[in-house]
């Protein structure tokens, strides 16, 4: 098979500054040793896998020069025989597009809010096919249907901030298929999106890959994903190729001890181990080494003990504007009703839109609800006002899925620990303040040279960590996870699981755990409710629902999740 792309010897470095007078730099692939290099087939799909920072992006995006301008470039990239690396400005913008396409992780990221999707699609079209405006809109309702965008006409005068998570990411492949390129370069496009919807994105590319006959470099951290969608898999960590393979060797006898721990620490549907497996200790235990990482006694979970939250009939509605004078309401949850006992984690799964979040905001009184009742400890947590509502504020707190927009960038990780322990009248003084705060940091793993730093400073999982040390600094009784693990790579979400299993042990916490992966909910939750438009439609033990779901939505969702590599394929 022909070869289409060819890596050889690549090193990607960044200037990071000037230190006593000398450049300092980031390595970010290849080392002094030597660089990288894979090859692209044509017709084919090469998974790049590894963890965040491990250099798959910057490789990625190596190839079409869309790295920052500190970003120094070395070695060779073919493209059909041609260096891109010594092509021009223009030539490469001639590339972009039109032989080489891309599509990213966060779609309202890449697409402008300004411009309708009919408008955004059109724009390569014209500028690199010549075509008229009329012939361009036309192009693209066509585009749009392919994909499988519903009413693709009406869309094409849609803004961006109208369409789903995952119709935007539709519009972003149309965009990115609207040339016919040779090659498609998809970095994490499934990363955000609920499983059904991440489950009909990479079949929509299976196909159109197949039908075009194009080659895709698919970019991920989940070999799970990977596995069903790769034909050659490259796996990468600390900017080194670590192990290259068809897809089924690399599933079914992988030969590096990275990629075997990649394997492990994702969370199984059938598993019921106490904790997941962390890479460093996976390849510590192979290596026979002794592994240090601190495993807390799993404490049985008491049937009997108090109820700390019971919601009864929970409504929340929001009014929609139809016309000038009219308005209906739309019914984002619907007579959700539970218990959650002290010590004991309720999981909360379904779909992008099923009502999850806004039950969970809800229950925090973020929203206001419309109607039904939630008991917190015995009191009415609707009707309290006042000191009672600030008070009762302190017991339950919330994570929420992006570390990076929770932060206060502006904010040392100091100052938003104490913030909270300030505004609460926790401690006696500022130096108790502070001891607390360190001794929270130390408890979700971070240590004391953190406090004088910023969130940018810290990695996607290092900051999940300080979102929990400051949900924390109030000592509550019930924490509400809102997706908290869902951006992580599998190996940090590994250990943001174990460390909140050690703190629901260690301080009796009760967990609202929301979330679209159904292996996560299995390993966290004792009990697990399924919302479909705002409404529950199955409620059971974890372990039972799992092995025998009764309804047909809870089937879907099961069925939706990424298996991996089967040798039926």
């Amino acid at each position: 098979m022909a070869t289409l792309l060819r890596i050889e010897d690549l090193k990607v470095r960044f200037r990071l500054g000037r230190e006593q007078g000398q450049l300092r730099w980031g390595r970010a692939v290849g080392d002094e040793s030597g660089g990288i290099g894979f090859d692209i087939p044509e017709n084919t799909t090469v998974a790049l896998v590894g963890e965040s920072g491990s250099g798959k992006s910057v490789t990625a995006m190596s190839i079409v020069n869309l790295l920052p301008d500190n970003a120094e470039r070395s070695g060779r990239i073919l493209f059909d025989g041609r260096d891109l690396l010594q092509a021009s400005t223009t030539e490469l913008r001639a590339l972009r597009g039109r032989a080489i396409a891309c599509v990213f992780q966060d779609p309202m990221g890449s697409l402008n809010p300004v411009f309708t999707v009919g408008a955004q699609i059109a724009e390569p079209l014209r500028l690199h096919l010549g075509l008229s405006r009329r012939a361009a809109l036309a192009r693209v309702e066509e585009l749009l249907a392919e994909v499988g965008l519903p009413e693709p006409k009406r869309r094409l005068s849609a803004y961006p901030h109208e369409l789903s998570g995952g119709q935007q990411q539709r519009v972003m492949i149309a965009m990115a298929l609207a040339c016919e390129p040779r090659l498609l370069i998809a970095d994490e496009p499934t990363t955000a999106l609920d499983v059904t919807v991440q489950r009909q994105i990479l079949e929509l590319l299976a196909r159109l890959k197949a039908e075009r006959r194009m080659s895709m470099l698919f970019i991920s951290h989940d070999l799970g994903v990977v596995g069903e969608i790769a034909d050659q898999v490259v796996v990468m960590r600390q900017g080194q190729i670590r192990e290259t393979g068809p897809v089924a060797a690399i599933f079914t006898a992988p030969q590096d001890a990275y990629t075997r721990a990649l394997l492990a620490c994702r969370p199984r549907l059938d598993g019921t181990a106490r904790r997941l497996v962390v890479i460093d200790e996976h390849i510590a235990g192979e290596a026979g080494q002794t592994v240090t990482a601190p495993v807390s006694p799993a404490v049985p979970r008491d049937a009997s003990a108090p109820v700390l939250i019971e919601a009864r009939g929970l409504c929340k509605s929001f009014p929609i504007r139809e016309g000038l004078f009219r308005s209906r309401a739309f019914k984002a949850v619907q007579d959700v009703s539970f218990t959650l006992r002290r010590g004991h984690t309720l999981g909360v799964v379904g779909e992008s839109g099923s009502g999850k979040t806004t039950m969970g905001l809800t229950l925090l009184r973020l929203h206001e609800a419309t109607a039904g009742q939630v008991l917190f400890d015995g009191q009415n947590l609707f009707a309290l006002q006042g000191a009672e509502r600030q008070a009762l504020r302190r017991r339950i707190q919330i994570v929420f899925q992006n570390p990076y927009a929770s932060l206060n960038p502006r904010f040392t990780i100091g100052q938003t620990l104490l913030e909270p322990m300030q505004l609460h009248a926790i401690g006696a003084d500022d130096r108790e303040r502070e001891a607390r705060a360190l001794a929270l940091l130390e408890r979700v793993g971070l240590d004391a040279t953190a406090f004088g730093k910023y969130p940018h400073e810290f990695s996607g999982g290092q900051r999940q960590r300080i979102a929990i040390a400051r949900a924390l600094t109030l000592s509550p009784e019930v924490l509400v996870l809102d997706e908290a693990v869902s951006a992580l790579d599998v190996s940090v979400q590994a250990q943001v699981l174990n460390l909140l299993k050690d703190l629901q042990d260690q301080l009796g916490l009760a967990y609202v755990f929301i979330s679209h992966d159904l292996a996560v909910v299995r390993f966290m939750a004792d009990e697990v409710l399924v919302m479909k438009d705002g409404r529950v439609v199955e409620r059971a033990d974890a372990q039972t629902l799992l092995a025998a779901p009764r309804e047909d939505y809870t089937r879907r969702l099961l069925g939706a999740i990424p298996r991996g590599y089967t040798a039926t394929q």
